[in-house]
């Protein structure tokens, strides 16, 4: 009997060295199962989404947001800031925030005009949009401030930081990237691409996933190349993903009633606005290890 044991422990040793069951492969193995356990510890948290209204101030404005995470999830988590369309900090941006609040995130939507200024009419909100972008030092105070509230948040990972963006916002998270402020990563859902202050090499810290819609009649063909060129230069992380098919707004379910409502070419489109948020899921376990 001993003499199988022997013989039995032989072969599983053959077995093992075979397979090449080595220290670096238990080591990746098991940073492996850590990653996957720690992913599973968040889908299996109990589900308890809260909803913040929370107010600050910046470039002598008072400010109108909302955060949202889930409470029955234990630990800090990544934070994100969500920055709104044109038409302002609506139901829209804090949508989304939920919606990261689901995924395990800390989500922020933020106010970037002030006291939850909304439009109802596209000429107000290019208004109120060309006011922030003809600021820019306001523009960088309300963001770092907004920043500062996310980080502050007890279920925060203050070092794990990063922001989405849709249209307007899209524009606003690409300028915070420009600016080097300290951020993992940023998405932009159909936002704008063009800037009067490009970035120089060295300048972008945070890594950057664009969400284009490739039909979207208000971003040029030389917008998008002038801006691939920009972040080459710059030395960036970009990805950039053009969904067939899509036009303005393409992630907004709102986006045909508003258009046929003021005669703009803005459309929903299902399939790029799930395949868009499957990107920004793989861009942020990229950067923040997940």
């Amino acid at each position: 009997m001993k003499k199988e044991l022997h013989y039995l422990t032989l072969l599983l040793l053959v077995i093992l060295v075979s397979c090449g069951t080595q220290k670096g492969d238990t080591e990746d193995k098991a940073a492996s199962e850590t990653s996957e356990s720690a992913a599973e510890a968040i889908e299996q948290a109990p589900m308890d989404i809260k909803g913040e209204e929370v107010t600050y101030e910046a470039d002598s404005i008072s400010m109108n947001g909302f955060i949202a995470y889930n409470a029955g999830q234990t630990g800090t988590r990544p934070g994100i800031l969500v920055v709104h369309e044109w038409w302002g900090h609506n139901d829209y941006a804090r949508k989304r925030a939920k919606m990261l609040a689901e995924m395990g995130y800390v989500a922020l939507a933020v106010d970037m005009y002030g006291d939850g200024l909304q439009a109802d009419h596209p000429e107000d909100a290019g208004k109120f949009s060309s006011a922030v972008f003809q600021n820019l030092d306001g523009a960088k105070a309300r963001f770092l401030k907004a920043m500062e509230v996310l980080k502050g948040n007890p279920a925060t990972d203050s070092t794990k930081i990063a922001a989405i963006g849709y249209c307007f916002g899209g524009g606003v998270v690409l300028h915070a990237a420009r600016f080097g402020f300290p951020l993992a990563g940023v998405v932009s859902f159909h936002g704008s691409l063009d800037t009067a202050t490009p970035a120089a090499e060295g300048d972008i810290k945070a890594a950057i996933l664009v969400c284009h819609g490739a039909d979207d009649p208000f971003v040029s063909t030389e917008s998008v190349e002038g801006f691939k060129k920009e972040m080459a230069d710059a030395g960036a992380n970009l990805t950039f993903k053009a969904y067939e098919g899509a036009k303005h707004s393409f992630t907004n379910p709102d986006a045909d009633t508003v258009g046929q409502k003021f005669e703009l070419p803005l459309a929903y489109n299902e399939a790029a606005d799930k395949a868009s948020w499957e990107d920004m899921k793989v861009f942020f376990d990229g950067i923040f290890d997940n």
